[in-house]
């Protein structure tokens, strides 16, 4: 898949996949927030590219650990985004967490 067809994919099943996970998973906020940290301009390539692998592991079906199993489903997805939020942190900024929190409150 090249560079635009993954930020097309992720486009597209970003915010269905936001829906269907509700609020079950505590990492959330961090998750909309990379989302609207791969969209700003001023990102990275690199970061970007962090960012749009871990966003397209967290929306794909196939899963180290499927998502249905109560308890455990998310773990995977939640180490792979602590992982890429340590390796962008530098790169998240606070307006990208103000996008995020105004995304959850209109939920």
């Amino acid at each position: 898949m090249e560079e635009n067809e993954r930020l097309q994919f992720i486009k597209n099943n970003f915010w269905r996949k936001i829906k269907e996970v509700g609020k079950k998973i505590p990492f959330l906020k961090d998750v909309i927030a990379m989302y609207y940290c791969l969209l700003d301009e001023n990102t990275s390539l690199t970061a970007k590219a962090s960012i749009a692998l871990a966003l397209l592991y967290f929306i794909s079906p196939l899963d180290a650990i499927p998502d249905i199993i109560l308890g455990l489903g998310f773990t995977d997805d939640a180490g792979v985004i602590a992982t890429t939020l340590l390796i962008i942190k530098s790169q998240l900024k606070p307006e990208h967490y103000t996008k995020a929190n105004e995304s959850l409150s209109e939920n």
